[in-house]
């Protein structure tokens, strides 16, 4: 009898290896997301990275009908800005999941009307910020170890329901200012 060679090592090594790979993967996830959403922030802000800067995105914002958009187009900055930043570092990985989340769920209503290709990139990033609250930072974060991290279904869900009531709230006041 000859053994299965994609069979999952049972050995406590193999289970070692295993969770380190996990861990990396976790690493690049949020390196790579939170690093762009934290870009995404900057050019919004600051106009760094070719992006429009404050004056142009908080006109953008008023477009948009995000009235008045020096708040709405400061928020929005402000939140993937910070949100990035605590993904990347893996640090109060749930709430920076939320914060994303629910910045992508405003950016997915913003651009509804121009299609999947205008919707989508916000969609992609809102997924990988829910994916992140479920799965937690990983052993490579700040958060590894530390008697504030959380991760899991109760923390990924809170997370989820946090997002969804923010940007609920945003639209909310959206459509009444």
């Amino acid at each position: 009898m000859t053994e299965n060679a994609t069979a999952a090592p049972t050995s406590a090594l193999g289970s070692q290896v295993n969770a380190t790979a996990s861990d990396i993967g976790l690493l690049a996830l949020r390196v790579g997301f939170g690093g762009l959403l934290a870009v995404h922030g900057t050019q919004k802000l600051f106009g760094w990275f070719n992006g429009y800067g404050w004056t142009a995105t908080t006109a953008g914002f008023e477009q948009m009908g995000y009235n008045p958009g020096k708040v709405f187009g400061t928020l929005a900055g402000l939140s993937e800005l910070t949100g990035g930043v605590l993904l990347l570092l893996g640090l109060f990985t749930p709430l920076a999941a939320a914060i994303a989340l629910g910045t992508m769920l405003n950016a997915v209503n913003a651009t509804w009307h121009g299609g999947l290709a205008a919707w989508e990139p916000a969609a992609l990033f809102g997924i990988l910020a829910a994916g992140l609250a479920f799965a937690g930072p990983g052993r490579f974060s700040l958060d590894a170890g530390q008697p504030w991290q959380r991760q899991g279904i109760v923390w990924g869900a809170g997370a989820v329901a946090l997002a969804v009531v923010a940007a609920l709230i945003t639209l909310v006041f959206k459509w009444a200012l």
